[in-house]
């Protein structure tokens, strides 16, 4: 590893990648109200994982960004279980700043959080690539923000709404008229972030490449 320029830019993208995704699930059971809407504050890094979802899928191949998908939601899954040995272990009492009660209450997300948080981003992240590579190979190296934002549309309606569905609306701690609003404030909202972070995709491309040295982008 980092023998060539290529394994640097995989790691560097894996590692943006991966330490977003898993610090959206980790803050994922706050909820916030946009206007009268409410929102998983989770969904603020994902911009992020969209970025290098498509940079890595672009330069990396589809193999690419389904391996690093799937070794994410093993990281995921390995930081909750982790969590769940944090919490069952006590804190000192008198000397710990953060008791039980704290960190029970800001960690302690529940089983359908997290099988609801892993299927989620495992189902979006298929749809995406699937839907990434179905443009790419009819627009070539042309067109980028149709391939980025055209799958990004389609995965993150499903995210939104699978995640909200098992992690809230299924055991009973919302209705189903606040999933719907909350699901489509929040596919709303990273659908917009998407949108506006296109030049962004544009930018990475460039220096990628220019750092790459390439004049055409690499896939398997």
């Amino acid at each position: 590893m980092f023998k060539t320029k290529r394994e640097i830019v995989f790691v560097i993208l894996a590692g943006i990648f991966i330490t977003n995704a898993v610090v959206a699930e980790l803050i994922g059971g706050k909820l916030i109200l946009i206007g009268p809407f409410v929102m998983s504050i989770g969904i603020l890094p994902w911009p992020v994982v969209f970025l290098t979802t498509d940079l890595i899928n672009e330069y990396f191949g589809e193999k690419g960004v389904k391996k690093l998908s799937v070794i994410t939601a093993c990281l995921i899954t390995y930081a909750f279980l982790i969590l769940s040995m944090a919490i069952i272990i006590p804190a000192a009492k008198g000397i710990s700043p953060v008791n039980d009660e704290q960190f029970q209450a800001v960690f302690g997300q529940s089983m359908w959080i997290i099988v609801g948080s892993i299927i989620a981003f495992m189902v979006s992240q298929l749809i995406d690539v699937t839907i990434f590579w179905f443009f790419k190979k009819r627009t070539g190296n042309k067109k980028i923000w149709l391939r980025t934002t055209g799958s990004t549309i389609i995965s993150q309606l499903f995210d939104s709404f699978i995640v909200l569905g098992i992690a809230f609306w299924l055991p009973g701690k919302i209705d189903f008229d606040t999933f719907l609003s909350s699901a489509l404030v929040g596919y709303t909202f990273k659908l917009s972030i998407a949108i506006v972070l296109t030049p962004l995709i544009y930018l990475g491309h460039y220096l990628i490449k220019k750092y790459l040295n390439e004049h055409t982008s690499v896939v398997d």
